[in-house]
Protein backbone atom coordinates (compact mmCIF):
# COMPACT_ATOMS: atom_id res chain seq x y z
CA UNK A 1 0.00 0.00 0.00
CA UNK A 2 1.29 3.18 -0.34
CA UNK A 3 3.17 5.02 2.46
CA UNK A 4 1.28 8.11 2.26
CA UNK A 5 -1.75 6.83 2.12
CA UNK A 6 -1.15 4.79 5.08
CA UNK A 7 -0.48 7.68 7.03
CA UNK A 8 -4.13 8.38 8.10
CA UNK A 9 -4.26 5.07 9.28
CA UNK A 10 -2.13 5.97 11.94
CA UNK A 11 -3.70 9.51 12.95
CA UNK A 12 -1.29 11.52 10.80
CA UNK A 13 -2.53 13.64 7.72
CA UNK A 14 -0.11 14.44 4.82
CA UNK A 15 -0.36 18.09 4.29
CA UNK A 16 1.39 19.48 0.71
CA UNK A 17 4.20 21.93 1.72
CA UNK A 18 3.80 24.14 -1.89
CA UNK A 19 1.39 25.52 -4.13
CA UNK A 20 1.41 26.54 -7.72
CA UNK A 21 -1.37 27.68 -9.82
CA UNK A 22 -0.66 24.52 -12.70
CA UNK A 23 -0.67 22.38 -10.21
CA UNK A 24 -4.48 23.29 -9.23
CA UNK A 25 -5.13 23.68 -12.82
CA UNK A 26 -3.17 20.41 -14.56
CA UNK A 27 -4.63 17.96 -11.65
CA UNK A 28 -1.58 17.77 -9.96
CA UNK A 29 -3.41 18.27 -6.90
CA UNK A 30 -5.90 16.17 -7.17
CA UNK A 31 -4.18 13.40 -8.36
CA UNK A 32 -2.27 13.62 -4.64
CA UNK A 33 -5.79 13.80 -2.94
CA UNK A 34 -7.33 10.72 -4.84
CA UNK A 35 -3.84 8.48 -5.20
CA UNK A 36 -1.86 9.82 -2.25
CA UNK A 37 -4.40 10.84 0.74
CA UNK A 38 -3.61 14.43 0.41
CA UNK A 39 -5.54 16.08 3.37
CA UNK A 40 -4.38 19.86 3.15
CA UNK A 41 -1.75 22.47 2.39
CA UNK A 42 0.32 24.72 3.61
CA UNK A 43 2.48 27.84 1.56
CA UNK A 44 4.72 30.67 2.66
CA UNK A 45 6.12 33.03 1.20
CA UNK A 46 9.30 31.36 -0.13
CA UNK A 47 6.74 28.87 -1.97
CA UNK A 48 5.01 31.64 -3.39
CA UNK A 49 8.37 33.53 -4.62
CA UNK A 50 9.24 30.48 -6.58
CA UNK A 51 5.48 29.18 -7.80
CA UNK A 52 5.17 33.10 -9.23
CA UNK A 53 9.03 34.32 -9.89
CA UNK A 54 10.13 30.70 -11.34
CA UNK A 55 7.41 30.10 -13.67
CA UNK A 56 5.17 31.86 -16.45
CA UNK A 57 1.79 30.31 -14.62
CA UNK A 58 0.98 33.88 -13.62
CA UNK A 59 2.10 36.18 -16.63
CA UNK A 60 -1.29 36.71 -18.42
CA UNK A 61 -2.96 37.77 -14.98
CA UNK A 62 0.19 40.03 -13.70
CA UNK A 63 0.29 41.68 -17.34
CA UNK A 64 -3.61 42.58 -16.74
CA UNK A 65 -3.94 43.61 -13.54
CA UNK A 66 -0.70 45.45 -14.86
CA UNK A 67 -2.30 46.79 -17.43
CA UNK A 68 -4.85 48.34 -14.85
CA UNK A 69 -2.24 50.21 -12.74
CA UNK A 70 -2.16 48.02 -10.03
CA UNK A 71 0.68 48.00 -7.73
CA UNK A 72 3.32 45.41 -7.14
CA UNK A 73 1.57 44.84 -3.66
CA UNK A 74 -1.65 44.45 -4.86
CA UNK A 75 -0.53 42.20 -7.98
CA UNK A 76 0.84 39.74 -5.24
CA UNK A 77 -2.52 39.93 -3.02
CA UNK A 78 -4.33 39.12 -5.80
CA UNK A 79 -1.96 35.76 -7.68
CA UNK A 80 -1.99 34.28 -3.82
CA UNK A 81 -5.58 35.24 -2.50
CA UNK A 82 -6.58 33.56 -6.16
CA UNK A 83 -4.64 30.35 -5.69
CA UNK A 84 -5.59 29.78 -2.22
CA UNK A 85 -9.19 30.32 -3.09
CA UNK A 86 -8.90 27.87 -5.77
CA UNK A 87 -7.38 25.73 -3.45
CA UNK A 88 -9.79 25.70 -0.70
CA UNK A 89 -12.43 24.80 -3.16
CA UNK A 90 -10.75 21.68 -3.67
CA UNK A 91 -10.09 20.72 -0.24
CA UNK A 92 -13.39 21.56 1.01
CA UNK A 93 -14.80 17.86 0.49
CA UNK A 94 -12.34 16.86 2.69
CA UNK A 95 -13.09 19.94 5.32
CA UNK A 96 -16.67 18.85 5.32
CA UNK A 97 -15.91 14.82 5.51
CA UNK A 98 -13.67 15.59 8.48
CA UNK A 99 -15.81 16.99 10.23
CA UNK A 100 -13.29 20.22 10.17
CA UNK A 101 -10.57 18.46 11.57
CA UNK A 102 -8.16 18.41 7.40
CA UNK A 103 -9.12 20.06 4.37
CA UNK A 104 -7.53 23.53 5.06
CA UNK A 105 -4.98 25.41 3.03
CA UNK A 106 -2.68 28.11 4.83
CA UNK A 107 -1.61 31.21 3.73
CA UNK A 108 0.54 33.16 6.07
CA UNK A 109 0.52 37.25 7.10
CA UNK A 110 3.22 39.47 5.88
CA UNK A 111 6.68 38.30 7.45
CA UNK A 112 7.40 42.30 7.85
CA UNK A 113 4.63 42.21 10.34
CA UNK A 114 6.34 39.05 12.75
CA UNK A 115 7.29 41.19 15.21
CA UNK A 116 3.73 43.75 15.03
CA UNK A 117 1.02 42.12 16.85
CA UNK A 118 -1.75 44.73 15.78
CA UNK A 119 -0.25 44.51 12.31
CA UNK A 120 -0.59 40.76 12.07
CA UNK A 121 -4.04 40.85 13.37
CA UNK A 122 -5.33 43.22 10.84
CA UNK A 123 -3.63 41.69 8.17
CA UNK A 124 -4.96 37.92 9.38
CA UNK A 125 -8.09 39.73 9.01
CA UNK A 126 -8.37 41.57 6.08
CA UNK A 127 -7.13 37.74 3.98
CA UNK A 128 -9.46 35.55 6.02
CA UNK A 129 -12.04 38.45 4.64
CA UNK A 130 -10.74 38.52 1.15
CA UNK A 131 -10.21 34.74 0.60
CA UNK A 132 -13.68 34.32 2.26
CA UNK A 133 -13.67 30.43 2.85
CA UNK A 134 -14.12 28.43 5.87
CA UNK A 135 -11.31 25.86 5.18
CA UNK A 136 -8.72 28.87 5.04
CA UNK A 137 -5.91 28.58 7.67
CA UNK A 138 -4.12 32.08 8.33
CA UNK A 139 -0.01 31.76 9.25
CA UNK A 140 0.96 33.65 11.96
CA UNK A 141 4.66 32.98 13.34
CA UNK A 142 5.21 32.18 16.70
CA UNK A 143 7.00 35.23 18.17
CA UNK A 144 6.47 37.23 20.95
CA UNK A 145 4.65 39.50 19.39
CA UNK A 146 2.57 36.89 17.30
CA UNK A 147 1.54 34.93 20.60
CA UNK A 148 -1.13 37.39 21.77
CA UNK A 149 -1.84 38.13 17.61
CA UNK A 150 -2.77 34.27 17.68
CA UNK A 151 -4.94 34.53 21.14
CA UNK A 152 -6.94 37.39 19.33
CA UNK A 153 -7.62 35.62 15.83
CA UNK A 154 -8.93 32.51 17.73
CA UNK A 155 -11.24 34.68 19.66
CA UNK A 156 -12.50 36.31 16.91
CA UNK A 157 -13.34 32.84 15.42
CA UNK A 158 -10.22 32.48 13.00
CA UNK A 159 -8.53 29.42 11.49
CA UNK A 160 -4.75 30.29 12.73
CA UNK A 161 -1.83 27.96 11.27
CA UNK A 162 0.94 28.69 13.89
CA UNK A 163 4.70 28.51 12.08
CA UNK A 164 8.07 29.42 13.23
CA UNK A 165 8.17 27.02 16.13
CA UNK A 166 11.23 25.41 16.80
CA UNK A 167 11.34 24.58 21.54
CA UNK A 168 9.64 23.69 24.54
CA UNK A 169 8.77 27.89 25.25
CA UNK A 170 7.34 28.37 21.52
CA UNK A 171 5.21 25.30 21.66
CA UNK A 172 3.86 25.90 25.34
CA UNK A 173 3.16 29.89 24.33
CA UNK A 174 1.02 28.91 21.12
CA UNK A 175 -0.68 26.18 22.90
CA UNK A 176 -1.93 28.58 25.94
CA UNK A 177 -2.50 30.68 23.27
CA UNK A 178 -5.17 28.71 21.72
CA UNK A 179 -6.79 27.84 24.79
CA UNK A 180 -7.44 31.26 25.94
CA UNK A 181 -8.90 32.03 22.82
CA UNK A 182 -11.22 29.78 22.68
CA UNK A 183 -12.06 30.41 26.15
CA UNK A 184 -12.25 34.36 24.70
CA UNK A 185 -14.78 32.55 21.76
CA UNK A 186 -16.81 30.52 24.27
CA UNK A 187 -17.75 33.58 26.73
CA UNK A 188 -18.33 35.47 23.72
CA UNK A 189 -21.16 33.01 22.28
CA UNK A 190 -19.26 31.51 19.50
CA UNK A 191 -18.77 27.80 18.66
CA UNK A 192 -15.37 26.68 19.81
CA UNK A 193 -16.74 23.35 17.03
CA UNK A 194 -16.19 25.93 14.00
CA UNK A 195 -12.55 27.63 14.52
CA UNK A 196 -9.42 24.99 14.43
CA UNK A 197 -5.21 25.89 14.38
CA UNK A 198 -2.35 23.59 13.62
CA UNK A 199 0.82 24.28 15.83
CA UNK A 200 3.51 24.03 13.16
CA UNK A 201 6.83 22.85 14.86
CA UNK A 202 10.01 22.86 12.52
CA UNK A 203 12.29 19.88 12.87
CA UNK A 204 15.21 19.69 9.92
CA UNK A 205 16.43 22.73 10.46
CA UNK A 206 17.11 22.02 14.09
CA UNK A 207 19.50 18.95 13.62
CA UNK A 208 21.40 21.53 10.76
CA UNK A 209 22.10 23.68 13.57
CA UNK A 210 22.78 21.47 16.50
CA UNK A 211 25.07 19.01 14.37
CA UNK A 212 27.09 22.22 13.54
CA UNK A 213 27.22 22.71 17.46
CA UNK A 214 28.42 18.68 18.28
CA UNK A 215 31.25 19.12 16.16
CA UNK A 216 34.17 19.41 17.93
CA UNK A 217 32.37 18.23 20.87
CA UNK A 218 33.46 14.53 20.77
CA UNK A 219 29.21 13.79 20.62
CA UNK A 220 29.24 12.23 16.85
CA UNK A 221 27.05 9.65 18.44
CA UNK A 222 24.46 12.88 18.68
CA UNK A 223 24.40 13.90 15.01
CA UNK A 224 21.14 13.65 13.76
CA UNK A 225 19.19 12.90 16.67
CA UNK A 226 17.88 16.24 18.54
CA UNK A 227 15.51 17.50 16.08
CA UNK A 228 13.31 14.13 16.35
CA UNK A 229 14.24 13.96 20.15
CA UNK A 230 13.17 17.64 20.59
CA UNK A 231 9.49 16.93 18.25
CA UNK A 232 8.90 13.86 20.48
CA UNK A 233 9.04 15.66 24.02
CA UNK A 234 6.99 18.29 22.39
CA UNK A 235 4.57 15.98 21.67
CA UNK A 236 4.58 14.70 25.30
CA UNK A 237 3.57 17.97 26.52
CA UNK A 238 0.38 18.22 23.89
CA UNK A 239 -1.02 14.89 25.00
CA UNK A 240 -0.60 16.57 28.50
CA UNK A 241 -2.69 19.67 27.90
CA UNK A 242 -4.78 18.11 25.16
CA UNK A 243 -6.03 15.17 27.15
CA UNK A 244 -5.95 16.62 30.95
CA UNK A 245 -8.15 18.73 32.53
CA UNK A 246 -7.46 22.10 31.48
CA UNK A 247 -8.94 21.46 27.85
CA UNK A 248 -11.33 19.29 29.28
CA UNK A 249 -14.57 21.50 29.17
CA UNK A 250 -13.39 22.97 25.92
CA UNK A 251 -13.18 19.57 24.88
CA UNK A 252 -17.11 18.98 25.94
CA UNK A 253 -17.98 21.63 23.93
CA UNK A 254 -17.15 20.89 21.23
CA UNK A 255 -13.52 22.64 20.45
CA UNK A 256 -10.99 20.26 18.56
CA UNK A 257 -7.57 19.96 19.70
CA UNK A 258 -4.82 21.66 18.40
CA UNK A 259 -2.60 19.73 16.62
CA UNK A 260 1.10 19.24 15.91
CA UNK A 261 2.40 19.85 12.58
CA UNK A 262 5.79 18.48 11.39
CA UNK A 263 7.78 21.41 9.22
CA UNK A 264 10.70 21.32 7.64
CA UNK A 265 10.50 17.48 6.78
CA UNK A 266 12.64 17.47 4.24
CA UNK A 267 16.60 15.89 5.38
CA UNK A 268 19.05 18.85 4.94
CA UNK A 269 22.10 16.64 5.48
CA UNK A 270 22.50 14.41 2.31
CA UNK A 271 24.10 11.52 4.76
CA UNK A 272 20.81 11.37 6.66
CA UNK A 273 17.73 9.14 4.78
CA UNK A 274 15.61 11.31 3.10
CA UNK A 275 12.50 10.49 4.50
CA UNK A 276 13.91 10.40 8.10
CA UNK A 277 11.78 13.64 9.43
CA UNK A 278 8.50 11.56 8.60
CA UNK A 279 9.51 8.25 9.52
CA UNK A 280 10.35 9.15 12.85
CA UNK A 281 7.15 11.17 14.15
CA UNK A 282 4.20 9.25 12.60
CA UNK A 283 1.56 9.12 15.50
CA UNK A 284 -1.89 10.14 16.19
CA UNK A 285 -4.03 13.62 16.16
CA UNK A 286 -0.76 15.09 14.12
CA UNK A 287 -0.13 16.06 10.43
CA UNK A 288 3.10 15.98 8.40
CA UNK A 289 3.28 18.45 5.91
CA UNK A 290 5.79 17.57 3.45
CA UNK A 291 7.47 19.18 0.37
CA UNK A 292 7.83 17.74 -3.23
CA UNK A 293 11.06 15.75 -3.39
CA UNK A 294 10.06 14.30 0.12
CA UNK A 295 6.98 13.41 -1.06
CA UNK A 296 8.41 11.28 -4.09
CA UNK A 297 10.81 9.74 -1.32
CA UNK A 298 8.11 8.78 1.07
CA UNK A 299 5.46 7.69 -2.17
CA UNK A 300 8.69 5.12 -3.02
CA UNK A 301 10.09 3.75 0.27
CA UNK A 302 8.69 5.47 3.31
CA UNK A 303 8.36 3.46 6.22
CA UNK A 304 4.85 3.44 8.22
CA UNK A 305 4.41 2.71 12.03
CA UNK A 306 3.63 4.75 15.12
CA UNK A 307 7.44 6.05 15.75
CA UNK A 308 6.21 8.67 17.71
CA UNK A 309 5.65 7.26 21.24
CA UNK A 310 8.10 4.80 20.51
CA UNK A 311 12.09 5.59 22.63
CA UNK A 312 10.17 8.51 24.53
CA UNK A 313 13.51 8.18 27.31
CA UNK A 314 15.71 7.75 24.93
CA UNK A 315 14.64 11.28 23.48
CA UNK A 316 15.12 12.97 26.94
CA UNK A 317 18.28 11.45 27.05
CA UNK A 318 19.69 13.34 23.68
CA UNK A 319 18.05 16.54 25.35
CA UNK A 320 20.20 15.92 28.50
CA UNK A 321 23.07 15.15 26.80
CA UNK A 322 23.08 17.95 24.60
CA UNK A 323 23.00 20.18 27.63
CA UNK A 324 26.02 17.99 29.80
CA UNK A 325 28.23 19.14 26.45
CA UNK A 326 27.45 22.45 26.95
CA UNK A 327 25.25 22.89 23.55
CA UNK A 328 22.52 25.28 24.48
CA UNK A 329 19.17 24.33 22.56
CA UNK A 330 17.00 26.71 23.78
CA UNK A 331 19.37 29.61 22.50
CA UNK A 332 20.21 27.87 19.10
CA UNK A 333 15.89 27.49 18.81
CA UNK A 334 15.85 30.92 19.38
CA UNK A 335 18.50 31.81 16.64
CA UNK A 336 16.48 29.65 14.48
CA UNK A 337 12.99 31.70 14.97
CA UNK A 338 14.75 34.60 14.11
CA UNK A 339 16.70 33.34 11.25
CA UNK A 340 13.31 32.02 9.88
CA UNK A 341 11.68 35.38 10.18
CA UNK A 342 14.23 36.79 8.09
CA UNK A 343 14.40 34.14 5.17
CA UNK A 344 10.96 34.75 4.78
CA UNK A 345 10.81 38.11 4.66
CA UNK A 346 13.67 38.04 2.41
CA UNK A 347 11.79 35.51 0.20
CA UNK A 348 8.62 38.03 0.37
CA UNK A 349 10.53 40.93 -0.89
CA UNK A 350 12.39 38.91 -3.65
CA UNK A 351 9.15 37.76 -4.54
CA UNK A 352 7.93 41.77 -4.88
CA UNK A 353 10.99 42.43 -6.93
CA UNK A 354 10.54 39.73 -9.24
CA UNK A 355 6.85 40.57 -10.11
CA UNK A 356 8.11 44.27 -10.23
CA UNK A 357 10.40 43.12 -13.41
CA UNK A 358 7.75 41.17 -14.80
CA UNK A 359 5.77 43.85 -14.36
CA UNK A 360 7.70 46.55 -16.50
CA UNK A 361 8.57 43.90 -18.77
CA UNK A 362 4.86 42.52 -19.28
CA UNK A 363 3.82 46.56 -20.04
CA UNK A 364 6.82 47.21 -22.43
CA UNK A 365 6.26 44.32 -24.51
CA UNK A 366 2.72 45.18 -24.68
CA UNK A 367 4.04 48.96 -25.30
CA UNK A 368 6.01 47.68 -28.11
Amino acid sequence: MNPLQQLHSYGQSFWYDNIRRKYLEDGTLAGYITKDGLRGLTSNPSIFEKAIAGSDDYDAQIAALSAQGKSVAEIYDTLSISDIQAACDLFQPIYEASNRQDGYVSLEVSPHLAHDTEGTIADAKRLFTAVARPNLMIKVPATDEGIPAIQTLIGAGINVNVTLMFNMRHYEAVAQAYIAGLDTLVVDGGDPAGVASVASFFVSRVDSAVDKALVGKGANHLLGKTAVANSKVVYQRFKELFHGAQFADLKAKGAQVQRLLWASTSAKNPAYPDTLYIDELIGSETISTIPPNTVEAFRDHGMVKNTLETAVDEAQSVLAELAANDIDLDAITEQLQVDGVAAFSQSFDTLLLALERKRTLLLTSKDV
